[in-house]
């Protein structure tokens, strides 16, 4: 009897054992990721291939609409041409992002280093070399000034970069006298000036030196980025300061070597850009400040920081030049140009807020 009591008292214990393995199994049911989970997950982990998609798509769609035109060899290494400039900004952005910051002043710094580059050599009689030396080192100084503030007083990056732009634009139009250095002057006093915008020719296309001192850079810095030390503590700081604070990482050092690294990539793209326009001018690239933040943005690098890789800059660079170079081709007015790359910088915020938003 003492058996059958003690069966009877096991009963319950077993049928909830049954119990909570079904509702186990159920519950992984519920789990098991679906298709467009897996989609997620993989932009997640893969985000370079938000813009190579988007790329692609682009190039078919606008070689549908414009024709064997836009296909051509010289259309095709004009648009190369176009977003070198852009491409550079947006590489210096990039490792501002990752931190979970944002420059406004790259435009700013870039042409402030041209300036001190040209009106050395050309109008001083300085050696161009030196002069060039003057523009890196005005570049890196501006850089490091950008990362001091923000460590030092702890101010928002955007901040801090708005108030910077508006100086170093000053400065350009105090050095530069509201006056551009003429083409002709730098062939004729300093003709090193221009050797980013020599080119030559590749099966009927046409490369500048520029652009390949632009692809140099992002082969750089991917390798910097994913195969040393410093590289994965600007993902650390981006992804969670205080996280990188504790495991030993000296953030604020950090910050202040991303700012100072992208200064002097920004004066790099200061002397590509002489060789590009051929001219030294204190207006120019007025608006790269933003063009860079729609390459990095349109490339998947996340806003928040910690996340994005430095050759989906140069697909977002190379994105916003095919939407331009396609639409102007198919006849639409450059304010519609814009209109769409408007629209794009939207969808692309849009759908990183719905990876990060669903893989977390």
């Amino acid at each position: 009897m003492s058996d059958i009591s003690k069966d009877l008292q096991d009963q319950p214990k077993f049928q909830d054992e049954i119990g909570s393995k079904d509702q186990d199994h159920h519950t992984f049911e519920l789990e098991k990721p679906n298709t467009l989970k897996k989609i997620q997950n993989f932009l997640h982990g893969n985000p370079t291939m938000v813009p190579v998609i988007i790329l692609f798509v682009s190039v078919a769609v606008f070689g549908l609409v414009a024709g064997g035109k836009f296909f051509s060899a010289f259309n095709l290494s004009l648009i190369i041409q176009q977003v070198t400039i852009v491409g550079i900004l947006a590489a210096a952005q990039t490792l501002i992002i990752l931190t979970a910051g944002i420059d406004l002043s790259v435009a700013a710094i870039m042409v402030l280093a041209s300036v001190f580059m040209g009106k050395l050599s050309v109008q001083m009689g300085l050696p161009t070399s030196f002069a060039i030396m003057v523009g890196m080192a005005s570049g890196a100084i501006c850089g490091y000034i950008n990362g001091w503030l923000v460590t030092k007083f702890r101010l928002p990056p955007f901040i801090v970069t708005l108030g910077t732009w508006n100086v170093f634009f000053a400065l350009v139009i105090f050095f530069s006298g509201s006056q551009s250095i003429r083409s002709r002057d730098i062939e004729a006093n300093a003709p090193l000036l221009h050797f980013f915008g020599k080119s030559v020719k590749v099966y009927g296309a046409q490369f500048t030196y520029g652009s390949f001192l632009m692809i140099l850079i992002f082969i750089v810095l991917w390798f910097v980025l994913n195969k040393t030390a410093w590289g994965r503590h600007v993902y650390a700081v981006g992804d969670d300061k205080d996280a990188a604070e504790l495991s030993g990482i000296r953030t604020d050092r950090m910050l202040l070597s991303v700012y100072t690294v992208a200064g002097l990539i920004l004066a790099l793209g200061a002397w590509v850009s002489i060789g590009r326009v051929g001219s030294v001018s204190p207006t120019s690239f007025y608006e790269g400040n933003l063009d860079s933040i729609t390459a990095v943005v349109i490339g998947g690098t996340s806003l928040f920081g910690g996340r994005g890789s430095i050759v989906g800059a140069l697909f977002g660079a190379l994105i916003v030049g095919v939407f331009s170079s396609g639409l102007s081709i198919a006849g639409l007015d450059v304010l519609w140009q814009r209109f769409a790359l408007g629209c794009l910088i939207i969808m692309a915020v849009g759908l990183d807020q719905w990876i990060r938003r669903i893989s977390n």
